[in-house]
């Protein structure tokens, strides 16, 4: 009868149209040639139908996958009567040669499908086909085989598992503590109905913004103060960081001010470390200079001293190692160095010889005057001597720009120079090459200068520089600490490891 293969689990092969569908049978109706599934799926996705129902045409493949016991009446309800024939479908079940029902018996099925309540008891159920079903019998042969292949199928991390037996294979009853175990296991992990899953996606972001992050610090802050405890994640206090040229152990406090000079300056200075270097005047810096000349400190080694540091920040401007190496040979960097036939003169041209002998092109400006100072005649002696050359006409200046142009034009005390026709010369040349302009020891605000610097180095200690001056630097001449004492200034040497230091206005 039609009410033996209600509640069975089937799964309907319609085709590559319609694709599989799984569900128990609620209703097979031989008249409409129909039948019903309840709760289906299809190519296992669950079906938002409750119910589907089938024409004979449109099964190509139907197969058993679990038949329900003799008492278990889930899902049958009260169907009509019929019987469990539908053309197309398959032959009907019938009886066995010998006239009696076949017992066949029902493998355990592994798993099942989410949708579908998992059964309790997995024991093996006989099923008995009895003849009065007048099914033929080669429906059966298929179905034998068909139930010897069955398969459960269980949706996990949406794939689904499948697992099949031997049609013959007789399940034992498992006992015992460990096999307990694991089926109460896998009843915890796969039990649950589908029906409690949700369908909505879960709310990430709803679900940590109900998380109070500042409320549960600051508990385990106070638990901490009380208990006495420190966590590791969050720490009480902030460490302390330092740069990378700063001691985190010190011996005594930093004196930011370690020089003093007699008079109030009018100007001062502090380095990247934060040391105050403060401005001396003109007629403070030339005594200095005196000073240090009567103890040894000749002409000639402040001019060489001068030379060496210029040449140096020189190199630094012009890209440092980046740009002069062996392999740039092609990206020989050129140098515009304009001299005045005074002192700041000679100490242009000394930094123009180290220069050259770093391999820099250097085109070296000085006007042509009847008497040359000797300190600059002995300069140029020795910049002859490279590969520097040598020009005294604005018009053999490069028409190009240049890569640097070092100003040593003008002097603190010949202010007549400015007058002269090559000097405006020059200053007009500078200020239209577009190059940057690096000052050494240029004179003090009061006097205007004609070419506005980027950069200045000062010497010793700097001059009161405005504003043209650009940003001021300040270089060792080796000048020694008694003679800064001689002359009333309490100095301590704010170089540190470095000759050529920047400074930066207060």
């Amino acid at each position: 009868m039609a009410t033996d293969w209600l509640g069975s689990i089937v799964s309907i092969n319609c085709g590559e149209s319609l694709g599989v569908y799984q569900g128990r049978v609620s209703a097979v109706d031989q008249v409409s040639q129909t039948i019903s599934l309840t709760r289906p799926f299809h190519n296992g996705v669950k079906c938002l139908v409750p119910e589907v129902t089938f024409r004979a045409g449109d099964i190509t493949e139907l197969k058993i996958l679990e038949i329900p016991g003799p008492g278990d009446s889930r899902g049958c309800g009260d169907m009509q009567q019929a019987d469990m024939g539908i053309p197309g479908v398959g032959c009907q079940v019938g009886p066995s040669q010998n006239g009696t029902g076949k017992v066949l018996k029902k493998p355990i099925s592994s798993s099942a499908p989410q949708n579908i309540p998992r059964r309790t008891d997995m024991k093996n159920q006989d099923i008995i086909i009895s003849p009065q079903q007048q099914c033929s019998k080669s429906y059966m042969d298929r179905h034998v085989e068909t139930l010897s292949q069955s398969k459960g199928f269980r949706r996990r991390h949406n794939s689904w598992s499948s697992s099949s037996r031997h049609p013959n294979q007789v399940t034992p009853k498992k006992s015992g503590l460990k096999n307990g175990q694991l089926k109460s296991k896998d009843d915890e992990c796969f039990g649950d109905d589908i029906e409690e899953i949700p369908d909505t996606d879960f709310d990430f972001e709803g679900n940590l913004a109900l998380f109070d992050k500042a409320a549960v610090f600051e508990e385990i802050e106070t638990y901490e103060r009380r208990s006495g405890t420190r966590s590791r994640g969050t720490p009480s206090e902030k460490p302390a960081r330092y740069r990378h040229d700063e001691n985190i152990l010190e011996s005594e406090p930093i004196v930011y001010r370690r020089i003093v000079v007699p008079q109030n300056a009018n100007k001062e200075f502090c380095t990247d470390s934060g040391l105050v270097v403060p401005s001396v005047s003109y007629e403070l810096h030339k005594k200095l200079l005196s000073v240090a000349e009567k103890h040894g400190l000749t002409l000639e080694r402040r001019l060489e001293m001068t030379g060496v540091c210029a040449s140096q920040m020189a190199l630094s401007l012009l890209g440092g190692p980046n740009r002069l190496n062996p392999k740039n040979v092609h990206q020989r960097p050129t140098v515009a160095l304009l001299c005045g036939p005074h002192v700041k003169g000679a100490q242009g041209i000394s930094c123009g010889r180290h220069l050259s002998n770093h391999d820099v092109h250097v085109i070296l400006f000085l006007p042509n005057f009847v008497k040359m100072l000797e300190s600059i005649t002995n300069e140029l002696n020795l910049f002859s001597k490279t590969q520097g050359q040598q020009v005294s006409s604005v018009k053999d200046l490069p028409d190009t720009p240049v890569d640097l142009v070092i100003n040593c034009l003008d002097c603190h005390e010949n202010a007549f120079l400015r007058d002269q026709p090559w000097y405006k010369a020059v200053v007009d040349w500078a200020n239209q090459n577009r190059a940057p302009v690096l000052s050494i020891d240029p004179p003090i605000s009061e006097m205007e200068q004609g070419i506005d610097a980027k950069w200045s180095l000062a010497l010793g200690l700097p001059l009161p520089l405005g504003e043209r001056a650009g940003r001021v630097y300040l270089c060792d001449i080796g000048i020694p600490q008694k003679v800064f004492q001689e002359v009333g200034i309490n100095y301590h040497s704010p170089f540190g490891c470095k000759f050529v230091i920047p400074l930066h206005s207060t």
